[in-house]
């Protein structure tokens, strides 16, 4: 009997998703000649290897992407010394290599402090949520032809609605700390956002037009000949703006301005709930400039159909550092500044791109070519 439910669970589980359909039958060809082994324990073996090789590979996914993060915050911190002319991290380890895990223990020991007059369960669950979040949208990214996690026929639709969601852990953060300058700043967060995810997705209508397909390796294959930034350049310095406001990145960093602010939405946080939020930041940073490569520079593609994996990461970081370059050369705007932009600048010009490029490509390449 025990058996027989032991059989009965394990059939149940998923057997779709090989990630290493080699090793998977090699056992598989090893086994069946031994007459020793019969089919079902043939089966119930490379079920359990298979569901440990997936959750080995997923670990190791998420601790080279925290790793990814907390260098480039180093990255950063280095690009910002060199544009003030100053020396940066260089202290810890060999020209400050091991500052990232310094930061992280700092973090990691540090003292949790809960403000009496929150909500603590509120408190708590909204730096997980803006993580979460954030981390989710890694898995619709192609890094290769077949090297991703989930490729879905929406993969636009599914950024967009994660992207949207995670404004929701800053909006719970500023409520549930009780505290006046955390709530502004999550109110300033919530309306940069909606502000500037419109400008975002009528520039990606554009694309979308272009190569009529939501998924993002289409996009890809589209781009084999030429990329996208070429002819569609407009598109992609309006994309650009839009997503250093969405990440809340300077010059749009008014969220957490200091000098008003003190640290805004995450004023009250401290140790790993404050350092959930700075991963969150950053992440949604690299998910951004993915999307940026996917969508404008052809992503794992060169030019004439050439393809390698490292084009994709270093076109990624390509972008990642100005990112970090706008930060050290363009000074901070005002709100009503931010708003104007968003609103009264970007918006127009987006919806007028989208018409005249929705006009020319219907009545001219539909038509005849």
């Amino acid at each position: 009997m025990n058996k027989k439910k032991t059989m009965n669970k394990i059939k149940n589980i998923n057997l779709k998703n090989f990630l290493w359909p080699a090793i998977i039958g090699t056992i598989k060809e090893n086994q069946v000649n031994n007459p020793l082994i019969s089919k079902k324990s043939i089966e119930i073996g490379l079920e359990l290897i298979q569901n440990i090789l997936l959750g080995i590979s997923s670990i190791i996914i998420i601790l080279c992407l925290l790793l990814s993060v907390a260098y480039a915050i180093l990255i950063e911190r280095k690009i910002l010394a060199s544009i003030q002319k100053r020396r940066g991290p260089n202290y810890v380890g060999f020209l400050g290599l091991l500052q990232p895990i310094a930061d992280a223990v700092k973090l990691i020991l540090k003292e949790t402090i809960i403000p009496v007059a929150s909500n603590r369960i509120i408190f708590i669950i909204a730096p997980l949520i803006a993580l979460t979040l954030s981390l989710l949208n890694w898995s619709i990214i192609p890094f290769f032809e077949k090297w991703i996690f989930a490729d879905i026929k929406v993969s636009i639709l599914m950024f967009f609605g994660l992207s949207s969601l995670t404004v929701y852990g800053i909006i719970m953060s500023g409520w549930s700390s009780n505290s006046k300058y955390a709530f502004l700043g999550a109110l300033r967060a919530a309306a940069q956002v909606i502000a500037y995810e419109v400008c975002i997705g009528l520039t990606l209508v554009c694309i979308l037009i272009q190569t009529g397909d939501l998924n993002y390796n289409e996009i890809i294959w589209n781009q084999c000949l030429i990329w996208n930034v070429i002819p569609s350049f407009i598109f992609f310095m309006l994309f650009f703006i839009a997503c250093l406001a969405e990440t809340n990145r300077p010059p749009f960093d008014l969220p957490e301005a200091e000098a008003e602010l003190v640290s805004g939405y995450n004023v009250e946080y401290s140790a790993m709930t404050f350092g959930y939020f700075f991963l969150s930041e950053y992440v949604s940073i690299w998910t951004v400039c993915m999307l940026n490569v996917i969508v404008f520079w052809g992503g794992y593609y060169l030019i004439f159909d050439y393809k390698n994996l490292l084009f994709f990461v270093w076109k990624v970081i390509f972008l990642v550092m100005v990112f970090v370059w706008v930060r050290g050369s363009v000074p901070r705007y005002r709100y009503d500044q931010l708003m104007r932009l968003g609103w009264k600048i970007l918006l127009p010009i987006s919806l007028g791109t989208v018409v005249i490029y929705g006009g020319i490509y219907y009545f001219y390449i539909m038509k005849y070519v």
